[in-house]
């Protein structure tokens, strides 16, 4: 099998650059470097590997324990992940179920006072607790064999956003950083951290945001892509070259928290906006130059700036996409 590009990967497997440089930042894949070309390629033992943190994540396995099986041949390893997700998402079953049952008992108590023409109030404590007391919860019927259809399906449902915040962020001055080229991102991110240290930002604006976007966003025919970061800064600061001063207007943005690599959700969120009953897209039509407006903002930045040791799998980061009412 001939090396992949970046790009060819991102395309085949539906995951985007960024994710992937992330799974290679912290171990679990490898790329080559090939003197025809400056990017990353990939090689079939790499895609084996991809293949399998794919089915993995769908399987709702952390990158942290991804990691431990991957990295270690001893089943007993592997085992004992499966065994503490499974418990987690046996008790997601149970509590769902329960909630389940009750809402069923409800409806037939509803419909049943309906056709008798009584009042009834079915949300006091004593009739809640009867329902309760008298539900019989079924047992889970697993079926040992299940496609990969089945998977995708199950993951399909259960990646529907159910907690998504509302937001409004301020007007702000920032302080920008821009990289155009291989790891835009790190490159990018240097610039500003290093000014960020150097100006003691962190003790003059304790209350620091930071923010990132692509600038431009990756193409089907180019994996070249960039990076934009802000942090925001008093509006009197000058900043020294590379960086540009700008106005950040704020407005009003639905947010969605992630764990450090899995940018995937950008599209879960986007399904929120465009089924939402009261929200619409705000986004810019600009054509991906700024990745039409949407955000993405590091949690705690301040924190992590001052600590070289902070554990990636940690970091957290907010999606934003800005909305308007209907």
């Amino acid at each position: 099998m001939k090396l992949q590009t970046i790009s060819q990967v991102s395309k085949l497997y539906n995951v985007s650059t960024r994710t992937l440089r992330y799974y290679e930042e912290i171990g679990l894949i490898n790329s080559i470097k090939t003197e025809d070309y400056a990017y990353r390629t990939y090689d079939e033992k790499s895609m084996t590997q991809l293949k399998k943190i794919i089915i993995l994540k769908k399987l709702r396995i952390p990158l942290k324990e991804i990691s431990e099986i991957l990295k270690d041949d001893d089943v007993s390893v592997a085992l004992e992940v499966f065994e503490k997700n499974l418990i987690t998402i046996m008790d997601e079953v149970a509590a769902l179920s329960t909630v389940g049952n009750i809402i069923h008992s409800l409806i037939d108590r509803l419909k049943k006072n309906n056709y008798l023409n009584k009042k009834l109030d079915l949300l006091t404590d004593e009739n809640m607790l009867e329902i309760v007391n008298s539900m019989m919860l079924p047992k889970n019927n697993l079926k040992e064999d299940i496609t990969m259809s089945e998977l995708n399906k199950a993951n399909e449902s259960l990646s529907k956003l159910k907690d998504v915040r509302i937001i409004y962020l301020p007007p702000a001055t920032v302080a920008a950083s821009h990289y155009v080229g291989e790891n835009p991102e790190d490159n990018a991110g240097a610039v500003l951290n290093k000014f960020i240290l150097e100006s003691g930002l962190c003790d003059i604006k304790p209350d620091l945001r930071h923010y990132g976007f692509n600038h431009p966003n990756p193409t089907d025919e180019n994996s070249i892509y960039g990076y934009e970061m802000w942090v925001t800064i008093p509006d009197d600061m000058e900043v020294p070259k590379p960086l540009i001063k700008k106005k950040f207007a704020g407005g009003l943005y639905a947010a969605h928290m992630i764990a450090m690599g899995n940018f995937h959700e950008w599209q879960w969120l986007n399904e929120w906006v465009t089924n939402n009953d009261i929200y619409e897209s705000n986004s810019l039509n600009d054509n991906g130059e700024c990745m039409h407006g949407l955000l993405e903002e590091h949690l705690n930045y301040i924190n992590l700036v001052k600590n070289s040791n902070t554990d990636f799998s940690k970091i957290q980061l907010d999606l934003l996409y800005p909305i308007k009412e209907k």
